[in-house]
């Protein structure tokens, strides 16, 4: 069961966030931003599978409570138009997709890298916070300030895609 959990779960979140990038069924700003707050759940949904259920909380309670009020306020802020949106530069679209390219080369390669891991510790606390705290600022600091910098560049993001043009 919890296999096929796991691979709903995935699939959604894989859709999902497909979805929050190219949406096909409005150009509005607020339709990816649903989408984002389910591609969150989804990927909550995989928390739980993995007995982690404070990161799933923190995963619903913080990333799809507070930060996507914050992006929806952006959003909501700017007031776009359907008329008022830029156009895509075609450099810009060929940097994104060399960019995307780019990242994706080196995930496969890293992953190619990897050998798969035997014999593993069974974990000393399923689900605990304060090893969670320890591990997260000690092993893990680096990767969290750049998921925090990585929201910051998100919001960033959207203010400037949803920018108006200034002829």
């Amino acid at each position: 069961m919890e296999e096929i959990l796991f691979y709903i779960f995935a699939f959604l979140t894989l859709i999902f966030g497909a979805l929050v990038v190219a949406n096909p069924f409005s150009r509005n700003p607020v339709t990816s931003a649903m989408f984002l707050v389910l591609t969150i759940i989804s990927m909550a949904g995989l928390f739980v599978l993995l007995h982690a259920f404070f990161l799933a909380a923190v995963q619903v309670l913080v990333y799809a409570g507070a930060v996507m009020v914050l992006f929806l306020f952006v959003i909501m802020l700017l007031d776009l138009k359907e008329e008022e949106r830029r156009k895509v530069k075609k450099l810009s679209l060929v940097a994104g997709l060399i960019s995307i390219g780019a990242i994706v080369g080196i995930f496969v390669k890293s992953l190619l890298a990897t050998q798969p891991v035997k014999d593993l510790p069974a974990p000393m606390h399923d689900g605990a916070t304060i090893p969670l705290g320890k591990l997260l600022f000690t092993n893990y600091l680096l990767p969290f300030e750049i998921v925090s910098l990585l929201l910051l560049v998100a919001m960033v993001g959207v203010i400037l895609l949803s920018k108006k043009d200034l002829k």
